[in-house]
């Protein structure tokens, strides 16, 4: 959707002359509707939530490899499973919005997802991964839905000019989660897998009960993790839209388009189009960034898992903090020129780790996350602008490209296993290389048309 920048809504910032020049003196933009401000907040819990789950599960990759003693590209399918589910279940729920609107879809995902961290109990006691992974993409399914409802919600929380800054302030709260998430995977979970255990001459038994201590660590915080789901999910419904939302949905509901002249419209849209392969990287790129580093510590500084999560912690940290400054940011510079230099030193930042291993390429990968901090929300609203009723696909399109969350780290897995961690990071530097190229597009797209609507009203006047 367009934001209250040039980064979103070129058409907005035409120059005009003569006594148009008196527009420039309006007041800005409202970033919420009135009465909207309650509603907004119930919905960050969302953002908050699945931010949990997330970076609750990337240092899974390394905790089931080290239960289940497999090897990086098995331990992958964790993401796989994860990210599968997001790409699986983002085109249902758009048709649950379209059918039932954005808070059905928000209550159908939190339920979802609910379910599925409750499912860790009895995966605990199966005490096998497949039932970890079942329990995994349950979780995953209803955090798609709940994604593609929660953020066009917020997009139609407010005025179109202000959509971009509006989402990404509410994504800044997904880092609290992300945070919250790894915090408790480094304090309660992997602690316990990295206890030395002495298992020489210990018999079946013995070994059973190693692995059932183990996954009974992970399960504990998987299940505080519902019931945090289930109340919000009670909170939502119960909470009723503003007025002004409502109006403003019913003018735009619905244009006449069937479900195909939709899909087309998305096509025919390079910008769109463009965004959902920008989108398939980026996301690539996060989770290949953030999983890795906990191997890479492992490989180049000989450390510990639990090394390795506190360093993500640090990581993420910096990606909480960086995104309320670039809040801040876009509203005074195009988002997609910030994004196209946060691109360029992501790639920097990535191959500097393969060619310099050790404690300079941790630190190097650990300020990577302020490179991603504004790439997910900017994609994500320039993607979607001008898309009206086509809208509600066009979200499940881009929550579907976090597929790439999946792929990606399997194959830097596969090369990690064929060479080394830190000449995996190969991978992520290109997908930050997509990502770059999607900000330059955007950027010279902008300047482009700002130039031809400039020519279009020197003509009129």
């Amino acid at each position: 959707m367009a934001s209250d920048t040039a980064a979103a809504h070129p058409q907005s910032d035409i120059p005009e002359t003569g006594p148009a020049k008196r527009a420039v003196n309006k007041p800005k933009e409202s970033i919420l509707y009135p009465g909207a401000a309650l509603m907004f907040i119930a919905v960050i819990g969302c953002f908050t939530a699945w931010g949990i789950a997330a970076d609750l599960t990337t240092p899974m990759v390394s905790g089931f490899k080290r239960i289940f003693d497999m090897n990086a590209f098995q331990a992958s399918l964790v993401q796989m499973a994860y990210y599968g589910a997001y790409f699986l279940l983002a085109l249902p729920a758009a048709f649950i919005n379209e059918r039932w609107g954005y808070k059905a879809g928000l209550i159908s995902g939190l339920a979802l997802a609910t379910a599925g961290a409750f499912l860790f109990f009895p995966a605990a006691n199966i005490m096998t991964y497949g039932a970890f992974l079942v329990a995994l993409f349950a979780i995953a399914a209803g955090c798609s839905i709940l994604e593609t409802s929660a953020s066009p919600y917020v997009i139609s929380l407010g005025p179109e000019k202000t959509a971009t800054r509006r989402l990404n302030l509410a994504q800044a709260f997904n880092p609290v989660g992300t945070n919250i998430g790894v915090l408790v995977a480094s304090t309660m979970i992997l602690p316990t897998l990295d206890a030395p255990v002495n298992l020489a001459g210990a018999d079946d038994a013995a070994l059973r009960e190693v692995r059932a201590t183990q996954l009974r660590a992970v399960m504990g915080p998987y299940i505080a993790l519902g019931v945090l789901l289930l109340l919000i999910l009670v909170i939502i419904a119960f909470q009723k839209p503003p007025k002004s939302m409502v109006q403003a949905a019913e003018k735009a509901e619905d244009d006449g388009q069937t479900v195909g002249q939709k899909m087309r419209r998305l096509w025919n849209s390079k910008r769109y189009r463009y965004g959902v392969v920008s989108q398939f990287f980026n996301l690539s790129a996060q989770v290949c960034c953030w999983t890795y580093i906990l191997q890479y510590v492992q490989q180049t500084m000989d450390g510990s898992l639990q090394l390795g999560a506190q360093l993500l912690q640090v990581s993420l940290l910096i990606f909480l903090v960086s995104r309320f400054f670039m809040t801040w940011l876009i509203g005074h510079i195009q988002a997609t020129k910030v994004m196209t230099v946060l691109g360029t030193l992501a790639v920097a930042i990535c191959l500097f780790a393969v060619l310099v291993p050790g404690p300079a390429g941790v630190a190097a990968l650990v300020c990577v996350s302020f490179c991603l901090s504004l790439m997910f929300p900017t994609i994500y609203g320039v993607a979607l602008e001008g898309l009206g009723s086509a809208t509600k696909f066009g979200a499940a399109g881009l929550v579907m490209a976090i597929v790439g969350g999946a792929i990606m780290p399997m194959v830097q897995g596969r090369v990690m296993d064929m060479t080394s961690a830190s000449t995996s990071f190969v991978v992520p530097a290109l997908c930050f290389a997509v990502v770059t190229a999607y900000a330059i597009y955007d950027v010279r797209l902008t300047r482009r048309l700002n130039s031809s609507s400039n020519s279009s009203s020197a003509g009129r006047s």
